[in-house]
């Protein structure tokens, strides 16, 4: 069995999903599960929508004239998706009404696009003489956890899709993003959830690989809006994704390679644009020949939280106060450093940051730093190359690019540095230079 899963893009306009609609003849054989996400733009017109309800200024026009315009062009009734708009109605008239807008309504708005997205893809399927059966997740047992706007999936959720998919009659074309947790209410997995519910969907039926179509060729040696010479990457490890992913490159969600890693299904990205384009394949090991480095992933938008306090000397407690602030309070901490004195660490989202600050406030002193930006050169064989780290601290010291803040792991597959967000673009093009030299010859 395969999975096949298709982002927004993807299914942004009649002529690429013609190329979905192909894509998935081709591999009826492998008796696909094909996961959509919505059509391009539309979860973003919900979430516009949702936020001006909340300011008493509801208008359900644009997301319906953008289902509308995409039906008529595929041949579908614009009636197809008529009982979800009416529904996205009624809740933007209450959301209205209510004057305010909570997670959960986000979640329950938001998941309207993959709702509208696998009526129509399930519909042209049938009507191309495939058959095919649209399956919302929450409703096949996507049990998750209820932290809305960004969910995990409880243990149940992978034996509900096990025997809901089954009885489904010809090619499930399954919500991505959505589910439901145990008190009924919608959930949603993040945004660019989709891929994670592809791998779970893979694990939860024994897939031999799980296919994630975007519109890049695989991952990149680095971001191309940054280094537009970054070329593909043909092989990662499960380890090498997962800390791409959660250290800011934008082809696959981070939570997505765990459910893989537990039954050991190989992922592929692959182009919908470029069908024949080999990609990238993430399994749980890759040849050892080779560049030791395979991708330098970058994100902004980084506060370093600097803690200084007397106390942590000979105090084994103090350290577990600090982190117990954070986890109270649920700011997720990305890098750590810590001397005799001081600890430091990033975050990357401001919300909650202030209640941790407070509370630390009581046993140390507390600053926090904005604008820098976090760039992590990833691999798992850089253990073997005694040179790497003086080779990174080198080439961004040439540019000028001070650091402050260094982890690099015990596991060492990822060496991070926090440097000012203005000069970060010159680390990641200096670091691309001397990681991913042109090829004799070039």
């Amino acid at each position: 069995m395969l999975v096949m899963k298709f982002g927004g893009t993807s299914l942004g306009d009649k002529e690429k999903i013609d190329v979905v609609v192909s894509l998935i003849r081709s591999r009826l054989d492998l008796e696909p599960v094909v996961v959509c996400s919505a059509h391009a733009g539309v979860t973003d017109l919900l979430l516009d929508g949702a936020r001006a309800a909340a300011e008493g200024k509801p208008d359900l026009q644009p997301i319906a004239e953008r289902e509308h315009t995409l039906l008529a062009s595929l041949g579908l009734r614009k009636d197809l998706v008529d009982d979800e708009l009416e529904r996205v109605g009624q809740m933007l008239e209450g959301l209205s009404l209510l004057g305010e807008l909570t997670p959960r309504s986000l979640d329950t708005v938001a998941a309207f696009g993959e709702r509208m997205s696998v009526k129509a893809i399930a519909a042209l399927l049938r009507r191309r003489r495939i058959p095919a059966t649209a399956v919302q997740a929450d409703e096949a047992g996507l049990v998750t956890d209820d932290r809305h706007t960004r969910a995990s999936p409880l243990p149940a959720a992978y034996r509900n899709l096990r025997r809901s998919l089954a009885a489904v009659k010809g090619v499930p074309v399954l919500t991505g993003f959505i589910g439901r947790d145990e008190d009924g209410n919608v959930t949603t997995l993040g945004r660019s959830g989709s891929d994670f519910t592809a791998t779970i969907v893979g694990r939860a039926i024994g897939a031999q690989e799980v296919q994630i179509w975007t519109d890049v060729s695989g991952v990149l040696t680095a971001d191309p809006r940054l280094v537009p010479e970054a070329r593909p990457v043909e092989h990662l490890t499960y380890a090498e994704a997962s800390e791409l992913a959660y250290y800011g490159a934008k082809v696959i969600h981070p939570a997505t390679i765990q459910p893989a890693v537990e039954k050991e299904i190989p992922v592929r990205i692959l182009n919908t644009l470029d069908p024949q384009a080999p990609g990238t394949v993430i399994s749980p090991s890759r040849k050892r020949r080779g560049n030791k480095v395979t991708s330098i992933a970058s994100k902004s938008g980084i506060r370093l939280v600097n803690i200084v306090s007397g106390r942590m000397l000979g105090q084994s407690g103090f350290m577990s106060k600090v982190f117990d602030a954070f986890r109270e309070h649920d700011v997720v901490v990305d890098l750590v450093a810590t001397s005799e004195v001081s600890v430091t660490v990033s975050v990357d989202h401001a919300e909650g940051l202030d209640r941790v600050v407070a509370d630390l406030q009581k046993v140390a002193l507390v600053e926090v730093e904005e604008g820098n930006a976090l760039v992590a050169v990833i691999g798992e064989r850089m253990r073997e190359d005694s040179g790497l780290a003086s080779a990174v601290f080198d080439a961004v010291g040439a540019e000028g690019v001070p650091l402050r803040c260094i982890s690099y792991g015990a596991t060492k597959t990822n060496l991070q540095v926090v440097v000012p967000q203005t000069l970060m673009p010159s680390a990641v093009r200096a670091l691309h230079r001397v990681l991913f030299p042109e090829p004799q010859g070039v």
